[in-house]
């Protein structure tokens, strides 16, 4: 062999190493990725999941009667999971300080019992901490048989104190399948 090509040949393989090392670290990256994009919406509220979506126990019900804040519903499943899931509306024009109830339906259409619960978000992220829930389904998990539909109400207020400047709060919910409990029924 001779020098010229054992040069080569180091090179080659020095280049193999680093693109296999920056593989690696991409790979790991994405892996990172999603725990890390958990940590920041629950630090600073992005994507609606923050301490403002928690189960109040009551609250004082003080329309704002001239005021008309629009709450739009969006529902999906998690995929590869067969169940259905909608809202009976897709809005609602609210006024900040009253309670409403929106019913929602989910049915398992999987052949086997299955437990499932629904993760909400809210945009925009900073509307999560105007909106108070006395009822949701989504802070329990929903053991259904298979073939079983249910109703499922959130009640739920816009706070008066909703910035000004927002007038549309989207809340969006999507079911997935908890299986560790699922498992162990």
């Amino acid at each position: 062999m001779t020098e010229e090509q054992d040069t080569t040949n180091g090179a080659s393989w020095w280049l193999a190493g680093k693109l296999f090392g920056i593989t690696a670290v991409m790979f790991a990256f994405g892996f990172a990725l999603v725990p890390l994009y958990e940590v920041v919406c629950e630090i600073t509220g992005f994507n609606g999941q923050n301490e403002g979506l928690t189960l109040v126990s009551s609250v004082e019900e003080a329309p704002v009667a001239d005021r008309v804040v629009r709450v739009e519903f969006l529902t999906s499943v998690h995929n590869g999971l067969d169940w259905s899931f909608s809202s009976e509306r897709d809005s609602i024009d609210v006024h900040p300080g009253k309670l409403y109830t929106v019913t929602f339906t989910a049915a398992n259409h999987e052949g086997r019992a299955m437990v499932g619960q629904a993760r909400p978000s809210v945009a925009p992220w900073q509307a999560a901490k105007h909106l108070r829930k006395t009822e949701c389904f989504c802070f329990d998990q929903q053991p259904m048989d298979a073939g079983e539909e249910k109703l499922m109400p959130v009640r739920f207020m816009v706070d008066p104190e909703l910035p000004d400047s927002v007038d549309t709060v989207t809340l969006s919910y999507t079911f997935f399948e908890v299986q560790d409990v699922a498992q162990a029924n």
